[in-house]
């Protein structure tokens, strides 16, 4: 068995089901799932080894002491589960995870979400400097990412 492992992040909605469509390219790879916690996560992450954020959105007062939360839980997950390598399909709570995961020397793959055909998401925005591969689902794409990569669409 391979010994890597590989940690797999997104926030909820449209991010986690493309997360879940990579599964089965992760074969006889050891992986996690990291996802915020609501009614439409938990019936799948739970078929899987996983682990929780607080759901988050960058709107109201709450938002702050939330993302302190999973920045903070971040951290924790990663040194308890020691990944080599982070995958991710966005959006904001997936950030923290990779931040960390790139100061503690982890290899970063993000995919920029397809639902982004010309313009940049925030989270792409800020992954995109410091992550080891970064793939788009769009050819249009490589205009706004230079340095990504196009291999088709996740779905």
């Amino acid at each position: 068995m391979n010994q890597k492992k590989v940690c797999m992040v997104s926030s909820t909605g449209g991010h986690f089901m493309e997360l879940i469509q990579l599964i089965p390219a992760l074969n006889d790879i050891n992986f996690y799932i990291v996802t915020e916690k609501n009614p439409s996560t938990v019936q799948i992450a739970e078929q899987y080894p996983h682990h929780y954020l607080i759901q988050q959105q960058r709107r109201g007062w709450m938002f702050i002491f939330k993302f302190v939360y999973n920045i903070i839980v971040s951290i924790i997950y990663l040194l308890k589960e020691n990944p080599s390598t982070i995958i991710t399909t966005g959006a904001g709570a997936s950030y923290p995870t990779c931040k960390w995961a790139k100061i503690l020397g982890k290899k970063v793959i993000y995919i920029e979400s397809f639902a982004k055909l010309n313009n940049e998401s925030v989270t792409g925005r800020m992954i995109y400097p410091f992550a080891d591969k970064f793939f788009v689902q769009w050819p249009e794409m490589l205009s706004v990412y230079p340095k990504a990569e196009y291999h088709g669409a996740v779905y």
